[in-house]
């Protein structure tokens, strides 16, 4: 029986990232993630967070502790993995985590820096600027394809 563990989320970090190396030498970071669902609760809408944990590895680890700060909007592409394990008391315990395949940061810089102007998709695969990629297939060919043509200068609208 064929089985498929993919989750996307777009929310707000609850904390700085925490960088660390491992023995190996590769990089990972732990973020937490509020999610909003607005419901509806004795006639009231209201938000309700739903708060989850994000495991990022490699350069994508490196690139949010260098651009994400707590509040910073992401959207996070990964897999589900439950840990569990015994604590010094002998209860089992397990927490349900998020391993980060794909990181689209959204919004501008945060702290008013500039230098904002786009998402940064940590990604290996190409992305369009402000656009998050549904390309779910293998990874583009690397053809020499040329560009669609875009307008003429003389025509942009800003």
């Amino acid at each position: 029986m064929a089985s498929y563990n993919r989750v996307v989320l777009v929310g707000n970090l609850t904390r700085d990232p925490e960088l660390r190396y491992i023995p190996s030498g590769a990089a990972v970071s732990e973020i937490g993630l509020a999610v909003n669902d607005r419901i509806k609760r004795d006639g009231q809408w209201v938000d309700e967070a739903t708060f989850v944990e994000v495991t990022l590895w490699a350069r994508t680890a490196e690139i949010a502790n260098e651009y994400l700060s707590r509040g910073s909007s992401v959207l996070i592409e990964g897999r589900l993995k439950l840990d569990s394990w015994e604590n010094n008391e002998g209860q089992k315990r397990s927490k349900l985590r998020v391993i980060a395949d794909r990181l689209v940061m959204l919004g501008g810089r945060a702290g008013g820096g500039g230098g904002g102007g786009g998402n940064r998709d940590s990604s290996p695969r190409p992305a369009t600027a402000g656009a998050v990629s549904n390309h779910s297939g293998p990874p583009a060919q690397d053809h020499a394809q040329e560009p669609p043509p875009g307008p003429p200068e003389d025509n942009i609208p800003f």
